[in-house]
């Protein structure tokens, strides 16, 4: 079961777009959501941070290859950075994902003024970094299924550097655009491991630039990026003008509490849900996820 949150948040958005089914997200800098944390942040390297709150940032700035539809019933994976989903084979215990070309991190100087595009290898050096023994992965474990990773963790071990350039036969760029995952064991749910926040790319650049700050130099490819953060203070998330868009095409299912919510969307325009959208700035207790407002960037 997906939090309520979420739910309430893709049927506004769904009550207020009218037409969302076709329709482009374009992002509004002149709308606010301004949004209380109960407890302080940790930083924002998706490999690292477990609390809720961090996570939430996260999803906004970090593009997993697969994500949810909240709507269907049951809920669903659907593609987010990847183009389709997953084709498996070998009785699951081999994953091939095809990337969406045209993805492009926002802008940071550990790209030397150039446009950095997503590619497959993102995802393979990303999904390595959960066993370098030096960022203590709290999710180390997820990837315990993928062939070869564990004996580069006990190499790093050893020689105290996690050679991130040794080819694992688990993880492979096959070309620019696809990685191939290979299992040890069949696994039918690797899938929804892929649709975690936390298995958003990274790029290695970044990674490498500031070695010591991780945490606090989040560079990704979803619709946000961080402008300011004062930490344990204050967080502020801006449009990241290199998002490729939302188009917003998921519909509510059959169960009746669906309707049910979207028709009081619909009737009480006042709601928190909806003021934090239409308002130009609006103040929550209780508030959406932050990648549950789908938006686009302005260009075609």
């Amino acid at each position: 079961m997906f939090p309520l949150s979420r739910l309430l948040a893709t049927i506004a958005l769904t009550a207020v777009g009218a037409a969302a089914t076709v329709e482009a997200w374009a992002a509004d800098p002149d709308k606010v959501l301004r949004i209380e944390f109960y407890v302080a942040e940790t930083g924002f390297d998706p490999v690292k941070v477990q609390d809720y709150y961090s996570q939430e940032v996260n999803e906004g700035i970090f593009d997993p290859l697969l994500t949810y539809d909240y709507l269907a019933r049951p809920a669903k994976l659907v593609p987010r950075a990847a183009e389709a989903m997953p084709t498996i084979a070998d009785e699951a215990k081999t994953y091939i994902f095809k990337v969406r070309k045209g993805i492009y991190f926002s802008d940071d100087p550990a790209f030397k003024g150039k446009r950095r595009e997503l590619t497959a290898e993102d995802y393979a050096y990303s999904i390595k970094r959960f066993k370098d023994p030096a960022n203590k992965s709290p999710y180390e474990s997820f990837i315990d299924g993928i062939t070869g990773l564990e004996q580069l963790k006990k190499q790093a071990e050893k020689t105290g550097k996690f050679n991130y350039d040794t080819k694992v036969p688990g993880v492979q760029a096959l070309d620019r655009y696809t990685l191939q995952v290979k299992l040890k064991e069949t696994d039918y749910n690797f899938a929804y491991i892929m649709a975690l926040p936390n298995f958003g790319a990274v790029a290695r650049e970044v990674i490498e630039a500031y070695p010591d700050d991780t945490n606090g130099h989040p560079i990704g490819t979803g619709p946000y990026r961080l402008k300011e953060w004062k930490r344990s203070n204050k967080i502020i998330l801006e449009a990241n003008p290199e998002f490729r868009g939302f188009t917003w095409h998921f519909e509510p299912g059959s169960d009746p509490l669906d309707k049910q919510i979207i028709a009081v969307m619909w009737l009480s325009r006042t709601t928190s849900l909806i003021c934090c959208i239409c308002a130009s700035s609006s103040r929550l207790w209780r508030c959406p996820t932050i990648s549950s407002i789908p938006r686009s960037s302005n260009k075609a």
